[in-house]
């Protein structure tokens, strides 16, 4: 029976773990060591972790290897990575470290066919395509990239047929207005996503508890929920506290 994957976010930030609150870098929150967060995991038996280097992007930098191979060392679930990663000599060099997948955002916008060239050297099930998202001032959802503090020209609808044409295997998908708030997930972009790509999508941002996952059940075409402070925070102090649900 098909079991959706719940996937822990966990944000890097000088190779520390920080969490943000709406996309905010210069007010994340240090939240601990990654290679620990592993081990917990390990224990708790995630199905799966997503690494993000938030810094990447803005500093034209990539992904630490050498935290890639350490996580890859230590870790017993797949995962994935991504931040600022740009050619195909740093998606085999990631893989080759243990990384199960990458993940693009910002090239896959700045880099025309870049998505199409790393599907066709790995494989559509190694590419997980990201896309950050933000209404505007008159309610229309816009593509943001570079850590969402650019806002692109991009009409979403066109952009989720660009990256379902172009063979990606997944869609990761944050709402920045709701990362960190506990408001719940953006049921209304969801479904929106959901009506208007056939690639399995991953929505994050927002969730408040492990049973906002049931608000998602019904949604067709997801494959995942990921979250980010649930997994790393508990209680109304929000002391970091690494959880996972019970299968």
């Amino acid at each position: 029976m098909f079991r959706r994957r719940r996937i822990p976010v966990l944000l890097l930030k000088n190779q520390g773990l920080v969490k943000t609150n709406k996309f905010d870098k210069k007010n994340a929150k240090y939240i601990g060591d990654p290679m620990n967060a592993v081990k917990i995991f390990n224990d708790l038996r995630a199905d799966e972790l997503v690494f993000l280097d938030i810094d990447a992007s803005i500093n034209n930098t990539t992904i630490s290897f050498d935290l890639v191979k350490n996580i890859a060392d230590e870790a017993y679930m797949p995962f994935a990575v991504g931040g600022g990663i740009k050619n195909i000599k740093q998606v085999e060099t990631l893989l080759k470290l243990g990384a199960e997948r990458v993940i693009i955002n910002t090239n896959a916008i700045m880099k025309k066919n870049f998505i199409r060239e790393l599907v066709d050297e790995f494989g559509s099930s190694s590419v997980i395509v990201s896309i950050d998202v933000k209404r505007n001032l008159f309610g229309t959802y816009k593509v943001h990239y570079n850590c969402g503090t650019k806002r692109s020209d991009l009409n979403i609808v066109d952009y989720l047929k660009y990256v379902e044409n172009q063979g990606a295997g997944e869609l990761f998908f944050q709402s920045i207005s709701n990362d960190g708030t506990y408001k719940g997930y953006d049921l209304d972009l969801v479904n929106f996503i959901s009506d208007n790509t056939t690639i399995p999508i991953v929505p994050c941002g927002g969730c408040s508890s492990f049973d906002d996952f049931k608000d998602l059940v019904s949604i067709d075409g997801i494959s995942g929920y990921a979250a980010g402070s649930v997994f790393v925070f508990f209680g109304p102090r929000k002391a970091v506290l690494i959880n996972y649900p019970e299968i």
